[in-house]
């Protein structure tokens, strides 16, 4: 078994370096022309502003599998928040993910608040500066180590993200799947490619050509500087180049969110560990077609949908009145419906409170059972 280890790990070395070997005959013809069109067609970003790591950190973060101009409103609100890795150590987590909400992937929230205390109880304040210093705190892997190295500190480190990616994939001819341990080759490409000198501004440049230019469909190749040295263009294979395993199968699921009420105050839960939204608030769940004796008793508010992961959900909404207010248990408690506005609240949870403030003092439909 080892030894058939071994012979796999050597067969991937050696399809990496002969792709290495045959992707790009001048990489240095590359780098420059690839300087000359970011310097002129770079995007404008706040988190370009400056190369603070602790700025160059938040932003990746966020970044991650969520789209540049999205990112862009809840940063400038982030660091007004929590300007410095100081103030972020020294926040309180609902805090954190108050000021993370509708970012969605709050692990990434909880994870950056975990690194920050790292940063300043074990590093004095300062972030490491190597990338296996940085690859030690918490949710920082690979591709965010090399970021946060190249584009602050002006270190050599290669990146690979999905737009980057993409671009070498192409500039390579490499048609083999990518993603997960498929990335390898490109890794080792990236490597080569990443100059000692101005690594941040060649990372960065790699990144805007393949979400301005070398785009998932339709790329304008015709307008790519780095044209000359595609080989999936000299092959007609741009369609064809990267080649992205299939995502996994939506699964539908159906669920119900009991709004119990007592006089102005509604009973909210806090996600426990290892359930989606890990410490953000939202509203009771039971699966649809139980409930107490049998019957699902209340007023209807309506119905939200939304997505985990590969999960499709659909949610009922009923609000039911306690003419006694059950005693909150564990990560439970009653709040004001005026007071939900401050709660850290999961997504759906959002969605509920805008539904029970619309339908507020209106005759919704009733029923016994569904």
């Amino acid at each position: 078994m080892a030894a058939q280890r071994k012979r796999s790990q050597a067969t991937d070395s050696g399809d990496s370096a002969n792709l290495i070997g045959r992707a790009i005959a001048d990489p240095v013809d590359l780098r420059r022309r690839l300087a000359a069109w970011y310097a002129r067609a770079k995007r404008d970003l706040p988190w370009r502003r400056s190369r603070d790591p602790y700025r160059v950190w938040v932003s990746e973060i966020m970044l991650q599998q969520t789209q540049v101009e999205r990112v862009k409103d809840f940063f400038i609100r982030f660091m007004n928040r929590f300007p410095s890795v100081q103030d972020l150590a020294a926040a309180n987590e609902q805090a954190v993910l108050k000021h993370w909400e509708g970012l969605g992937y709050y692990r990434r929230a909880r994870q950056l608040h975990a690194a920050s205390k790292a940063i300043v109880a074990e590093h004095g304040g300062e972030f490491p500066r190597t990338v296996a210093g940085l690859m030690e705190l918490p949710g920082i892997g690979r591709y965010t180590a090399g970021a946060i190295a190249s584009i602050a500190l002006d270190l050599p480190a290669p990146i690979v993200e999905a737009n980057s990616r993409r671009v070498i994939a192409r500039l390579a001819g490499h048609d083999k799947p990518v993603g997960g341990t498929g990335d390898e080759p490109i890794w080792a490409l990236a490597s080569m490619l990443v100059p000692r000198k101005g690594a941040g501004m060649f990372n960065q440049a790699l990144m805007d050509l393949g979400a301005m230019v070398c785009t998932p469909t339709r790329p304008l190749c015709d307008r790519c500087p780095v044209a000359v040295s595609c080989a999936a263009r000299r092959e007609g294979r741009v369609d064809e180049i990267p080649v992205i395993v299939a995502a996994r199968a939506t699964k539908r699921l159906r669920e119900r969110a009991i709004v119990l009420r007592h006089g102005d105050r509604v009973l909210v839960a806090q996600r426990g560990k290892g359930e989606w939204w890990e410490g953000l608030w939202d509203f009771p769940r039971e699966p649809v077609g139980t409930a107490a004796g049998g019957k699902s008793k209340g007023r209807s508010l309506g119905r939200v949908t939304y997505t985990v992961t590969h999960h499709r959900i659909e949610c009922m909404v009923v609000e039911r009145r306690a003419r006694v207010p059950a005693k909150a248990v564990a990560r439970q408690r009653w709040v004001k419906v005026t007071a939900l506005a401050a709660l850290a609240m999961t997504a759906p949870g959002r969605q509920i409170v805008g539904l029970l403030v619309a339908t507020e003092g209106r005759p919704g439909p009733r029923f016994d059972r569904e």
